[in-house]
């Protein structure tokens, strides 16, 4: 089952938080079609938080056309336009983060920086149509 986490410290409203977790799940693959999300009031036990916040992320995430709702079942995962990467292309991607994140780390950089940089990187992507 799919577990929700906050971070109190991120500067990110919590029911934006749940949106970017389903988000990031489903795009590295963690979630498929057809996964339900856990229940709003299973949500608000295990995180102590209101039950409009995880109300107001799952409309979003409907918004989004990133879930359903099923009345009296529960919130399901919706198939995506652009398919999930294998497990083996996100593990290799995954270790190549990491290691250049350890040679940033080691040659100085904070994570201020690292995000700077890979802000940089981005937007240098999308003006040459990569990303």
């Amino acid at each position: 089952m799919f577990v929700f986490r906050l971070d109190t410290h991120s500067g990110v409203p919590p029911y934006l938080q749940l949106v970017q977790q389903v988000r990031q799940a489903v795009l590295l693959g963690f979630l498929q079609p057809g996964d339900r999300l856990p229940l709003i009031r299973e949500v608000v036990e295990d995180l102590a938080i209101n039950p409009n916040t995880v109300a107001k992320a799952y409309r979003q995430m409907e918004q989004e056309d990133l879930v359903t709702g099923r009345p009296g079942q529960g919130t399901f995962v919706n198939e995506q336009q652009s398919a999930a990467m294998p497990a083996s292309t996100y593990t290799s991607l995954r270790r190549g983060l990491e290691a250049w994140l350890r040679r940033a780390y080691a040659a100085g950089l904070d994570e201020r920086a690292v995000d700077a940089l890979l802000a940089s990187v981005h937007q240098q992507m999308r003006n040459e149509g990569v990303a």
